[in-house]
């Protein structure tokens, strides 16, 4: 991939081969932004584990304590109370079959979330095959199928956000946006890490943390030092 200057100038800032703490590194990813939009923080985690071994998989759901900087558009399915619930809670989208509906014949996708009631799910099956690619299918492990529809979405809204292994067995997560300072990226941070931590299957072998990469949406990659991470 070319890059242009303005990143090879800010890229000339991270040493490729060093291992940073958390404090540096963080640093580092506001001084290398590189667009003139507010560019998002990401972390990119490499895990010891095989995702292709159900017993090694890693998924679940945290809440950002400063949250992700993103408004992110809601969509519950959910039929009579849980619908009305669902309205008043804040959703951007309600429905049943006329949202299956107009996700199969107008592969309308206007929504970053789906939520939906467990009695719900016989119908939402029948889109598995396109939400599931695009990782937006309601999931129990994510808090994405639940009766409490007013609190998934009140956490979702607040900044929630699902994590999950992509086929390199890497986990891929916003952390907010580069305009939130250090200590509210270092927050969220932490408390995505503890979360990935926690997740750790007991079929995993060996060093669990493999690596863990910070940068803004279109700047170079940091490294971390995952043995200090882990202290």
């Amino acid at each position: 991939m070319k890059h242009g200057k303005k990143y090879l100038e800010k890229a000339k800032l991270v040493d490729r081969t060093a291992l940073y703490d958390i404090d540096e590194a963080i640093e580092l990813v506001q001084k290398t932004t590189v667009s003139k939009f507010e560019e998002t923080v990401e972390a990119h985690i490499r895990l010891g584990v095989d995702s292709r071994h159900a017993d090694q998989q890693v998924r679940g759901a945290v809440v950002l304590p400063h949250g992700t900087g993103k408004t992110v558009r809601v969509l519950v399915f959910a039929k009579n109370d849980k619908a009305a619930e669902a309205e008043s809670a804040g959703a951007d989208y309600v429905g049943a079959e006329d949202m299956i509906s107009k996700i199969q014949t107008e592969n309308w996708f206007d929504f970053d979330v789906a939520v939906a009631t467990p009695d719900m799910m016989g119908l939402v099956g029948r889109i598995g095959r396109i939400l599931g690619p695009k990782g937006l299918m309601p999931n129990p492990k994510a808090g994405t199928v639940t009766t409490d529809v007013a609190k998934a979405i009140k956490d979702i809204k607040a900044g929630k956000i699902e994590y999950r292994l992509d086929k390199t067995n890497i986990i891929h997560v916003p952390l907010g946006k580069v305009a939130f300072g250090s200590q509210k990226l270092k927050d969220n941070f932490q408390t995505l890490l503890s979360a990935v931590i926690k997740a750790k299957p007991a079929a995993a072998k060996g060093q669990y943390l493999k690596s863990v990469v910070l940068c803004s949406t279109m700047g170079p990659g940091i490294k971390l030092n995952t043995s200090k991470l882990t202290d």
